[in-house]
């Protein structure tokens, strides 16, 4: 079921003790195929996904390079075996986001869907929680 769930783009759960949780971040198969891309041509094992103050709405998602997993960090595991560390920080801000990627003749670009969220700026760049 785990390997259907994860091809399906769905949450992959985890097992802590002796009960099942979703994961913190729910990421799609073209999200997953992207960051395997970009982890590929850098040689890197890990994207770390943060949230920075900043923007007309208060903050918004960071993206960068990681070679390890930080004491706190929350380790994602995407479709395909690709390594997502969310921030400690960021993580009650992230928790039950959908990442996806899009592309397309007006944009090439990672979009977050957030249900915490409780508004945005009109350009889509920042977001309240």
């Amino acid at each position: 079921m785990e390997g259907a769930a994860a091809r399906a783009g769905a949450a992959v759960v985890r097992e802590v003790g002796r009960r099942a949780t979703k994961q913190a971040l729910e990421v799609s198969e073209a999200a997953a195929q992207r960051i395997a891309e970009l982890l590929s041509q850098r040689e890197k094992e890990f994207i770390k996904l943060s949230v920075k103050t900043r923007g007309c709405s208060g903050m918004s998602y960071s993206m960068s390079y990681a070679d390890e997993k930080g004491k706190l960090d929350e380790l994602v595991t995407a479709p395909g075996g690709v390594k997502i560390l969310v921030d400690n920080k960021a993580l009650m801000h992230v928790v039950g986001t959908r990442m996806d990627f899009v592309n397309d003749r007006l944009r090439s670009e990672f979009v977050f869907s957030n249900p915490n969220s409780k508004g945005s700026c009109g350009c889509g760049e920042s977001f309240t929680t």
